[in-house]
């Protein structure tokens, strides 16, 4: 079953083809450990939030842009034995100097919990992470199954729920941190992919008036979703 590593990561806004080029460049190494995409989102609607967002949630400054970017493995193997790999290569080869500050990078591994939509290559995505109970799975499983429906009907390829599984702990920040987690809560990943921006924004219009996205119970502290619209700059 695909595996996901999540990302979060605030670049300075100046460096966004710089970035683009690190992340290009990175493409190959990934596909040699058996990645199978990596995506790679640029902040371009991401709202500050009351409780937390985005933007917390790396500690990003004002010159910088948040992106939202995941790795896709067909499973946690393959995705296990990538990691070693790259930390047997890291402790032997000179590694490219990052456009952005690595500390404040987020990343964790998530396994797949539903998935809507064959997809393609978008022209837009919709990043969301949020704390969710870790005995409301099932439960929060039935949602995205309701609402990730919708979501199809409206124009999305593709939406995608990943469920927290090898969630990192940080130094300086991390996906706990972040959402505000408790400790009988996990942390969900998830994004939904749309053929262009304008097609997404005429689809959230008619998503506020779907009944399946106003009644259907939320298995989740809403306060504590952070999402984000972005644009992707690597698909590959």
């Amino acid at each position: 079953m695909t595996y996901v590593d999540g990302f979060l990561v605030a670049v300075p806004t100046a460096n966004k083809e710089q970035y683009r080029e690190h992340a290009e460049g990175a493409v190959p190494m990934f596909k040699g450990y058996g990645a199978t995409r990596m995506v790679e989102g640029w902040g371009d609607d991401v709202p500050r939030g009351e409780v937390n967002d985005l933007y917390g949630a790396v500690q990003a400054k004002d010159d910088e842009t948040v992106l939202f970017s995941w790795i896709e493995y067909p499973d946690k193997a393959t995705r296990d034995a990538a990691y070693r790999q790259m930390e047997a290569d890291m402790a032997t080869k000179d590694m490219p100097e990052m456009p952005f500050d690595g500390k404040r990078m987020i990343w964790s591994g998530f396994e797949m919990l539903h998935e809507e939509g064959s997809g393609g290559k978008p022209g837009y995505v919709d990043g969301v992470v949020l704390p969710v109970p870790s005995d409301k799975k099932e439960a929060y499983r039935d949602f995205c199954k309701t609402v990730d429906a919708a979501f199809r009907e409206h124009g999305a390829t593709r939406i995608v729920d990943g469920w927290g599984d090898d969630l990192m702990v940080g130094k300086q920040t991390d996906f706990h941190r972040a959402t505000h987690r408790k400790d009988d809560e996990t942390v969900v990943f998830s994004w939904i992919e749309w053929p262009d921006k304008p097609t997404r924004d005429a689809a959230w219009e008619q998503l506020m008036k779907d009944e399946r996205m106003a009644n259907h119970d939320r298995p989740f502290d809403g306060k504590r979703m952070m999402f984000g619209g972005f644009v992707p700059v690597v698909d590959a």
